[in-house]
């Protein structure tokens, strides 16, 4: 089993956060984790995010000499900004 403790391992059961941001140069979201590296991707839609998270992680926590399995949590955390204009005259409807 893994740990995150000063190994930098992960612990079974302990939660996985997962930053998202969107790029608007690129249109895609950039995905990372600090609890978990190596863990970087991107997408070009959140639906696509979740689809590629299971088997990212997965690969970077496989353990071979594992009997069983076990469940990991994960926590997405998605963000965006931008900037919106106050002040402008409204056109005419």
């Amino acid at each position: 089993m893994k740990e995150i403790a000063a190994e930098g391992m992960l612990k079974m059961g302990h939660l996985i956060v997962v930053r998202a941001n969107w790029d608007t140069e690129a249109s895609v979201w950039t995905a990372e984790s600090s609890d978990l590296p190596g863990l970087v991707t991107e997408a070009a839609s959140l639906d696509e995010l979740d689809a590629k998270l299971p088997d990212l992680i997965r690969d970077l926590l496989e353990d071979e000499g594992a009997t069983e399995g076990y469940e990991v949590p994960v926590e997405v955390i998605a963000s965006f900004s931008k900037r919106i204009k106050i002040g402008s005259a409204k056109e005419a409807a």
